[in-house]
């Protein structure tokens, strides 16, 4: 920000996915201006009002509507098709002086806003208000690293080094997580381990089944600690996870995961839930659930727009150097972090004329 320029009013719209609410936090905190967070409650009744790409608050519950008072924001932050018209209605509330920005994929006309931070799998077209970054972005800043790692180093530090951290997501589009790709994964996540004769620091998230850690941790066979994500636990490990790995896997169907694992600027491997792609190896037994299936009929026969292709993030990240498949010799060498949280910022302070 330039010298002497105003701080500004920032709204962050609470996403209802817990990645696009990490980037949207990220965001705001990058940026350095004070910020508000608008938990968002919705009524299943306004379902139809989103759909049509109305303007108000008719989604959600009376009691977070009635939060939504002045003073109005100098910038609006939102993801997701259910607040797109609470975005859109703060700014006409403002008399239209609210910047919004959108990040992920709108379903709005992309022009419809100030500007949207997206990444390659929506497979958005270049404009004036789009910003394609390589990667999400992320919340992974050294003084986030180091205030958990003093909550957890003592104890991570009676594991035998080299530590790998092993990021464990779940069923996401196309792809299904269940106990095949769990049990590939603690295999070849304790193989590498045992290579290198250190120790595994495993981390679900909130999309990771209960008998997918259950897996995880019973078919580890090299020392090791799991974590099994809680909601809003003070005590959850995973900055330090990440603080404290020389090498780090992660399950391929969150992009935030990858992006936050490639931000620490370590060695980094991608686990495929469908393919082993360790040399010789062949076909392996594939995880399904009716979500995931419908999602793969939605993207061979439905239109483009509605799905996502994450398999161009994993290409470019792959081509870049960024990442090696679990099952591959990684040479140890690395790329630096990609920019994403800079450039975001830079284009939003732009919208306000400030550099």
């Amino acid at each position: 920000m330039s010298e002497g320029a105003p701080e500004r009013r920032v709204w962050v719209i609470g996403a209802y996915r817990a990645g696009e609410h990490s980037q949207m936090l990220a965001l705001a905190e990058a940026l350095g201006w004070p910020f508000e967070l608008k938990p968002i409650e919705y009524r299943e009744i306004g379902r139809p009002f989103e759909l049509v790409r109305g303007t108000g608050f008719f989604g959600l519950t009376p009691e977070c509507a009635a939060t939504l008072v002045p003073p109005w924001p100098d910038l609006v932050i939102g993801a997701g098709m259910r607040n797109e018209p609470v975005c859109r209605w703060v700014r006409k509330a403002s008399g239209g002086s609210a910047r919004v920005v959108h990040v992920g994929r709108p379903w709005a006309d992309p022009a419809s806003f100030d500007l949207v931070v997206t990444t390659p799998q929506y497979r958005l077209a270049d404009s004036p208000t789009v910003l394609q970054n390589a990667l999400t972005m992320h919340r992974v800043t050294p003084g986030r690293v180091a205030a958990d790692l003093a909550l957890h180093r003592e104890r991570l530090e009676r594991l035998p080094a080299p530590r790998i951290a092993v990021m464990a997501g779940g069923s996401s589009g196309p792809y299904a997580f269940g106990a095949n790709a769990a049990r590939r994964l603690a295999r070849q996540a304790s193989e590498l381990a045992r290579s290198l004769g250190g120790s595994l620091m495993i981390s679900t998230s909130s999309r990771t089944p209960a008998s997918v850690s259950e897996v995880l941790d019973r078919e580890t066979s090299v020392p090791h600690e799991i974590y099994r994500w809680r909601a809003d636990d003070p005590e959850n490990p995973y900055f330090a996870y990440l603080g404290m790995a020389d090498r780090i896997v992660t399950t391929f169907d969150s992009i935030s995961m990858l992006s936050e694992a490639s931000a620490t600027g370590k060695p980094l491997y991608l686990f495929d839930l469908e393919r082993d792609h360790a040399p010789g190896a062949g076909p392996v037994p594939h995880d399904h659930t009716p979500d995931t299936v419908g999602y793969r009929l939605l993207m061979r026969f439905g239109p483009q727009r509605l799905g996502r292709d994450i398999a161009l993030v994993h290409d470019r990240m792959i081509a870049e150097g960024r990442a090696v498949w679990l099952g591959q010799i990684h040479s140890g060498q690395v790329v630096a972090p990609s920019p994403d949280v800079e450039r975001a910022v830079a284009r939003v302070r732009a919208l306000f004329n400030q550099a």
